[in-house]
């Protein structure tokens, strides 16, 4: 079996061993006689499958047992609506650190429900860097304060959880969710979509703190009302059963390799390779300032721009895909999630130092 290196953003690669387990209980899953994507999310297979994918996640992420972990539809997209619906609880406004993308994007939601407060934006340098905390402007009276933990389409990421006091802190960590350690009880909040580090698309998580829910605004779905979902285990409607199923391999896989310990190390690892090579030549730039560089997504620039078809043509060819940059800025991007070896990263440099050498 041959298998390419995927650099791709998300949906993204998987682990080998969870693909590996996937195929093997494709047509039986433990005896049952069918497989997961034919189960009745009633049955006590799936439930038992649910039960297990929590249990897990919590285990490995620490999560404090006055926090509930929900699994919902819609992709991260859908929780810039889903949270002011239920966070905002009589508050009229909300802080938005905004440093890319999509941190702009849950800004522009939020105008449908209330005032966004712009606390803090990188947008005039070009979303390569992270305003400074003590330049925010920030609003105690605000119903939380919104943070993109990682920007995938920029490369850029908080090093910790910033201190915002006392209004609760929600994330989008949806491209570095469970990539290193990381202490829960910091948020109020936590949504992702679990396409590019746990599983594949279709499911997202959302991790909410337990004094957060149960008031939400007037016109909101039922199926989007968290305290419902969470009383319902996450099964209001059928859920993503077989993205749900995928996921809950993937964080016995985590716990296999030591946790998020030593994922986090794997990471650092892999992202230093990357970083090292590209600093130490000018063929290749990254723009980003160095203290906030994604260890999840690398974006860089050849330094002509004219040689970017041809670099993705033979990085296809020598079996390294997903490389183009988002349409928004260009260039190229390495993303290299926990799925990604350290083979793999050192596959795409030799190729950049080939291709340099030879274009350069």
């Amino acid at each position: 079996m041959s298998r390419i290196h995927n650099f791709s953003a998300g949906p993204a690669t998987l682990p080998l061993a969870v693909l590996e387990e996937v195929k093997a209980e494709l047509l039986d899953w433990h005896g049952s006689g069918m497989g997961v994507m034919e189960m009745s999310h009633r049955d006590k297979e799936f439930t038992q499958i649910a039960q297990d994918c929590e249990r897990d996640m919590r285990e490995v992420l620490g999560i404090p047992a006055n926090y509930k972990v929900l699994f919902m539809q819609g992709g991260a997209t859908a929780q810039f609506a889903v949270v002011p619906q239920n966070l905002l609880r009589g508050k009229t406004g909300a802080d938005f650190i905004v440093n890319g993308d999509w941190g702009k994007k849950a800004y522009k939601e939020f105008a449908n429900h209330g005032k966004a407060n712009l606390a803090a934006s990188s947008e005039a340098g070009k979303f390569t860097d992270i305003p400074a905390l003590a330049t925010w402007k920030l609003d105690p009276d605000a119903a939380y304060v919104h943070i993109t933990s990682n920007e995938t389409i920029h490369g850029v990421e908080f090093p910790d959880a910033p201190d915002v006091g006392k209004v609760p802190l929600v994330s989008d960590m949806s491209s570095s969710f469970a990539s290193r350690p990381f202490d829960v009880s910091k948020y109020g909040l936590i949504y992702a979509g679990a396409q590019k580090n746990i599983g594949p698309a279709g499911l997202t998580v959302v991790i909410v703190r337990d004094d957060l829910i149960g008031q939400v605004a007037p016109g909101t779905f039922q199926i989007h009302d968290y305290k419902n979902v969470a009383d319902n285990d996450s099964m209001l409607n059928t859920p993503p059963t077989f993205s749900w199923y995928v996921c809950g391999l993937v964080f016995k896989w985590m716990k296999a390799r030591g946790g998020l310990a030593a994922i986090g190390e794997h990471n650092a690892r892999k992202a230093k390779l990357l970083y090292d090579y590209l600093d130490s030549q000018d063929f290749y730039r990254n723009p980003v300032a160095k203290a906030v560089r994604s260890k999840m997504n690398v974006p860089f620039v050849l330094a002509n721009s004219e040689l970017d078809a041809d670099f993705l043509k033979g990085s296809k060819a020598a079996g390294l895909i997903g490389l183009k940059g988002h349409r928004s800025v260009g260039g190229m991007r390495a993303s290299i999630y926990n799925a990604m070896s350290q083979e793999g990263v050192a596959a795409l440099v030799d190729y950049m130092k080939e291709f340099a050498r030879t274009r350069g």
